[in-house]
């Protein structure tokens, strides 16, 4: 068994500007049948059905759902999905915030997780992880990947926002190449997961806001949506991360 994982850059789709071009959200106004023919290719790519992939209705809270089969539409109202089934592939669309991919492959639970600023300072990992743990796994044999995000070095907020961050999310707080308050979301979820006990965090350290080849809500709305993904595949006998 192998636990895939992909992220998906901004080039190769069909969305014409300000979504170009392999917009994945559709909740941005984006042409629907553009958004559609995106994820179909990302299926193609991925060598799953359509039907396969779960997308979310994130809100920016700490729900977690546990799905076992197909879903009609995206998941209602939450920003983390839990699955045991293979070949169903959960989907999780950013554009700044923090995309969590979580396994514990021996077990064969694996998560998909939306951590923006609000998300993560209101637990969605933790939630996350307790749910897992229900499940059978065992944060020991985790392995969690932070899909590219806004950098700290570009991530600016008032200093009370990150005053608030930092209390609820310790290690996230940083100084942005301004020399303003800001927030590292990622140096502060991977505080928490080792905390936690979770045996490997890595981290893809794109940044969203000056990385022109993906897509980015503080440098450009409105803009598309990244899509990171993770899946059990059973045929496959070793790990791997992936980028489309």
């Amino acid at each position: 068994m192998r636990v895939r994982r992909v992220v998906t850059g901004r080039s190769g789709g069909v969305s014409v500007a300000p979504y170009d071009s392999f917009n994945l959200g559709d909740h941005v106004g984006d042409d629907p049948k553009a958004v559609s023919a995106n994820r179909d290719r990302l299926a193609d790519q991925i060598g799953l059905p359509s039907s396969r992939i779960v997308w979310m209705e994130q809100i920016h809270s700490r729900n977690v759902t546990v799905v076992t089969g197909p879903v009609d539409g995206p998941v209602p109202a939450t920003d983390a999905l839990v699955t045991t089934e293979p070949d169903l592939a959960l989907a999780v669309l950013s554009a700044d915030c923090v995309p969590v991919l979580l396994s514990d492959d021996e077990a064969g639970v694996i998560a998909g997780v939306h951590a923006g600023r609000v998300g993560a300072r209101v637990g969605i990992v933790p939630a996350t992880l307790r749910e897992m743990i229900r499940l059978g796994a065992r944060p020991e044999r985790m392995g969690a990947l932070l899909g590219p995000a806004a950098s700290g070095r570009h991530y600016e907020v008032p200093s009370h926002m990150q005053r608030d961050v930092e209390e609820h999310l310790p290690g996230s707080a940083c100084v942005t190449e301004q020399g303003t308050a800001g927030l590292d979301l990622r140096a502060g979820l991977r505080r928490q997961l080792l905390a936690a006990g979770v045996a490997a965090v890595a981290a893809d350290p794109r940044c969203t806001i000056e990385d022109p080849e993906l897509f980015s809500h503080r440098r450009g709305a409105p803009t598309g949506r990244l899509a990171s993904v993770i899946w059990i595949d059973p045929a496959a006998p070793e790990a791997g991360d992936e980028r489309i």
